[in-house]
C-alpha cells in the first residue's frame, strides 16, 4: 500500500470520527446545559443557542408524519442512503476531495441518525442569522453535511473538462 494511500486512509477515519464526536459531545452539552433554559444570544443576536428537538428532517420538513411513517423514512430510509454512499464510495475507489467530501456527509448522517434512534429526533441548538434573515436552528452533524455536499459541489464545478475533440480529420 502507498503511503499516499495510507495518509488519505487516515485523514478518512480521522475526519470521521472527529465529525461524530465534535456533534455528539456538542449535543450532550446542548441537552445538560440548554434543555428546559431559555435561549441565548450573541454578537448583537446574530449567533442563537438554544436547545430544539427536531423530529424531522432539513428544516422540521416531516415532524408532523405518523410515527411509523417517520421510522421508515428518517430511520431506515437515512440507515439505507448511508450504507449506500459507503458502498458506492468504495465500489469507485473516490479518493482525494470526493472522498473527504463523502466522509463529511456519512459522519453528519451518521451522527444525526444515532441521535434519531436513540432520542426519537434530533437535538439541534444553533441560529445564525442578520436582522429578519435567519438559518433554521442547526447542529454540528448539519455543518458537517454541509461541508461535504459543498466539497463535492465545489470539486465538480472546478474540475477541468477534457478537450472537445473534434469529429473531423486533419485539414
Amino acid at each position: 500500500m502507498m503511503r499516499t494511500e495510507i495518509r488519505m486512509r487516515f485523514v478518512v477515519v480521522l475526519a470521521l470520527l472527529a465529525t461524530i464526536v465534535c456533534d455528539r459531545v456538542t449535543k450532550h452539552i446542548a441537552v445538560t446545559t440548554l434543555a428546559s433554559t431559555p435561549g441565548k444570544s450573541f454578537l448583537a443576536d446574530t449567533v442563537r443557542i438554544a436547545y430544539v428537538e427536531n423530529a424531522g428532517g432539513f428544516l422540521g420538513l416531516g415532524a408532523s408524519l405518523p410515527a411509523g411513517i417517520r421510522t421508515g423514512v428518517f430511520i431506515i430510509g437515512t440507515c439505507l442512503l448511508l450504507v449506500s454512499l459507503v458502498y458506492v464510495t468504495i465500489r469507485n475507489r473516490s479518493s482525494g476531495w470526493p472522498l473527504l467530501g463523502l466522509t463529511f456527509v456519512v459522519a453528519g448522517g451518521a451522527s444525526n441518525w444515532i441521535d434519531r434512534v436513540v432520542r426519537g429526533s434530533v437535538v439541534d441548538f444553533m441560529n445564525l442569522g442578520l436582522g429578519p434573515v435567519r438559518t433554521g436552528v442547526f447542529n454540528v452533524a448539519d455543518v458537517a453535511v454541509t461541508l461535504g455536499l459543498a466539497i463535492l459541489v465545489l470539486g465538480q464545478i472546478g474540475r477541468r473538462k477534457e478537450p472537445m475533440v473534434s469529429g473531423r480529420g486533419s485539414e
